[in-house]
């Protein structure tokens, strides 16, 4: 295959003419509201303030912005339309180059090597015609070969595409197991609900609400307010005969949240976590800001989080999302955090973990959201407090927690490999656009 050096001013020729929002000679034209990364052109009614160019049956126009993304077509209409200056449209010679494999190139690492090389600021910089017209790159010499690498190109996007298919078709069924494991260790389903000692989730209540009851009288804790849950009898499920409900208020020391004062941030001092620092499992206080030793007391006062304890999100796309403090650590908290000390000697905080990262935990926290005037709303105190803990005898929890850790590393091993595979993909798509392009 012989390769040619050409200008992109060799093939496209700017269309030139611009024109003010207001003149008369466009008031009348539809105006290119985008183009996606597909190359679909969407047209639009809606008046623009900003400067406009021209645009006709045949021209190419180009995104300047993402252009590199594949936001360029062939328009085609039977009037005339109108794009912003962040557009740019050109005539062009089909005698020298093959339209697809032009879509091909400006999509391709080459594209961007080039951008790099001739344009200061390279792909960041908005594409505009003195920035593309002037580039030198390399092209096969007839159109039947580019065609003919075309062809070679199309073929493979078709194979690697039916490829990231099946990948986001096995990351889908990944989740799904998980979902599955989860769903029915919730139920009791998931390993024996036989006890060394014949002891029952009733019991295990009885006794913990004793030794709560016990606090209370002394005046060491307060009983928490409830507040009835607006979503749960619908997502109540058969429990084993062991096992008992309780609300998590029964079985916790206290259910509190963050300081509702706004911090003052300071460059360094102790650590202030919010509900950012917690993803379902992961407690990540890595990334955190810092707050004066005076504040930091005055924000713990009530609200010591100690290792063990569960941090809930009450705000934000992750509403609900749990997990335990697995390190002895000190800090305070935001009040988009929720605090839940379990009476962790007679309970497993990583049981009641799984069940608030569960479908069925996901899904009380995401139906009993309370939201005020304008507020993107919150997962309340007294709603944490009155959800129902399917509670099965310590022994079971401990068991439905090492069965659990098993299956999702399990989930999370066969995860790591398809993500790999779905990176060997994306390596290989780039890889394959640099041969067939001469790169």
């Amino acid at each position: 295959m012989e390769w040619i050096d050409v200008k992109f001013s060799d093939f496209l020729k700017e269309r030139k003419g611009r024109y003010k929002p207001n003149d008369e000679s466009i008031k009348d034209l539809k105006r290119i509201e985008k183009i996606d990364f597909s190359g679909q052109i969407y047209l639009s009614d809606k008046p623009s303030k900003t400067d406009m160019i021209l645009v006709k049956d045949g021209d190419l126009v180009i995104s300047g912005i993402n252009v590199e993304k594949g936001a360029m077509n062939i328009f085609h209409g039977e009037e005339d339309v109108v794009a912003t200056i962040h557009y740019s449209s050109y005539t062009y010679d089909a005698n020298v180059i093959e339209l697809q494999f032009l879509k091909h190139f400006l999509k391709s690492k080459k594209f961007k090597d080039v951008l790099k090389e001739q344009v200061p600021g390279g792909i960041k910089t908005e594409i505009k015609p003195k920035h593309l017209l002037p580039l030198e790159i390399q092209i096969p010499k007839s159109l039947d070969e580019q065609r003919n690498v075309v062809n070679h190109l199309d073929e493979l996007y078709e194979s690697l595409n039916n490829l990231s298919t099946e990948i986001t078709h096995q990351l889908n069924i990944i989740k799904d197991l998980r979902q599955a494991y989860l769903r029915e260790a919730m139920q009791g389903l998931l390993v024996s609900n036989e006890t060394s000692d014949n002891k029952t989730g009733a019991n295990l209540l009885a006794h913990i609400q004793a030794e709560k009851a016990q606090l209370v009288k002394e005046k060491k804790i307060k009983k928490g307010k409830l507040q009835e849950a607006e979503t749960l009898e619908e997502l109540i499920f058969d429990i084993p005969e062991n096992w008992k409900w309780a609300t998590l208020d029964d079985l916790t020391l206290y259910i509190t949240d963050g300081t509702h004062q706004t911090p003052n941030y300071t460059d360094k001092g102790r650590i202030f976590l919010s509900a950012q620092n917690v993803k379902p499992f992961k407690f990540m206080p890595e990334n955190h800001k810092y707050v004066s030793q005076e504040d930091y007391e005055s924000y713990i006062n009530n609200r010591l989080a100690e290792k063990g304890d569960l941090l809930v999100a009450r705000v934000g796309a992750g509403i609900g999302e749990t997990a335990v403090i697995d390190r002895d650590i000190e800090f305070a908290f935001y009040v988009s955090l929720g605090l839940v000390k379990p009476f962790k000697n007679q309970l497993s905080s990583e049981f009641l973990a799984y069940v608030f990262n569960s479908p069925y935990g996901v899904k009380y926290a995401k139906g009993n959201i309370s939201s005020k005037g304008g507020s993107a709303g919150n997962f309340n105190l007294g709603r944490i407090r009155s959800f129902l803990i399917p509670l099965p005898p310590l022994e079971i929890q401990e068991r439905i927690v090492a069965k659990l850790d098993e299956l999702m590393g399990y989930c999370d091993a066969l995860e790591t490999q398809v993500k790999q595979s779905q990176q060997t993909n994306a390596l290989l798509l780039q890889q394959v656009l640099r041969e067939a392009l001469g790169a």
